[in-house]
């Protein structure tokens, strides 16, 4: 059975919906712009896989964890997964995949440059990525399984000196949903309080991860014990695709590799 973090946010913990919903939501955007062979780098617990099946010929998953190949390849046996400590892409063909899409990944990946080229690599010319990450400029603290967090214009100039063409949008949200953020906001506020040490900065991230955990999951809970209907009530459909990175609580990217001339 799969121990949630609140990390890997669960479509089983009510307390983790809204970001389990504006998780999904990016799988939901990117199902239409997804074709024909599709790679899919951190593919986790395999929130969007029967998203995305739908609009493409195969699909390859690739994740670190073992315990999580082992989990989805019976539940989805359309689907290939392969465990895969990233990057690079080792046993993956140069311009073998038509998409390629990687959700909430970039921010873990210590050489995400290279990451990144990679991604350019295994892509077939005129062929699509599509990658999520956080918006730093909406972050509420400091996450130390992070290596780093993006504001907009970073990220689009990491992609710009890799891939031919990006294209730069957000998942942001309705009136609902900035209420939440709202919320959590002021609630995470009440905690940073009693670091007057600013020791969510100075401290190793390593020291961070179980203190944060503890005191996420307490935040969520009780956000949904104040809030009720307003956490369980939300659902992708509240999420919304913006076309400016700035108004997205995570930015979402394509970023396209050009067709070949000859």
């Amino acid at each position: 059975m799969a121990t949630y973090t609140t990390e890997i946010a669960s479509d089983k913990l009510i307390s983790d919906n809204p970001i389990h919903q504006r998780l999904l939501k990016a799988y939901i955007a990117a199902k239409p712009m997804v074709k024909g062979d599709l790679l899919e780098v951190g593919c986790g617990e395999g929130r969007g896989v029967e998203v995305l099946l739908e609009n493409v010929d195969s699909y390859l998953g690739i994740d670190k964890i073992q315990e999580v190949i082992d989990n989805l390849s019976p539940k989805f046996p359309n689907a290939v997964f392969q465990q895969a400590f990233i990057p690079p892409f080792s046993g993956l063909a140069t311009d073998s995949f038509d998409s390629v899409v990687s959700f909430q990944v970039i921010e873990h990946i210590q050489n995400d440059k290279l990451f990144l080229e990679e991604i350019y690599r295994v892509l077939k010319p005129g062929g699509k990525a599509i990658i999520s990450t956080p918006n730093i400029r909406h972050t509420l603290s400091r996450n130390p399984w992070h290596i780093r967090e993006y504001t907009p214009k970073q990220l689009e100039d990491l992609c710009m000196g890799i891939f031919d063409k990006v294209e730069p949008m957000g998942i942001g949200g309705n009136k609902k949903i900035w209420n939440y953020h709202e919320a959590n906001r002021k609630s995470v506020n009440k905690i940073m309080r009693f670091d007057i040490f600013n020791l969510q900065y100075r401290l190793p991230a390593f020291m961070l991860r179980w203190p944060y955990e503890i005191l996420n999951r307490m935040n969520r809970n009780k956000l949904h014990q104040q809030q009720g209907d307003s956490v369980t009530d939300i659902s992708h459909e509240d999420y919304t695709l913006e076309p400016s990175p700035d108004k997205g609580l995570d930015l979402f990217y394509v970023l396209y590799k050009a067709s070949r001339d000859f």
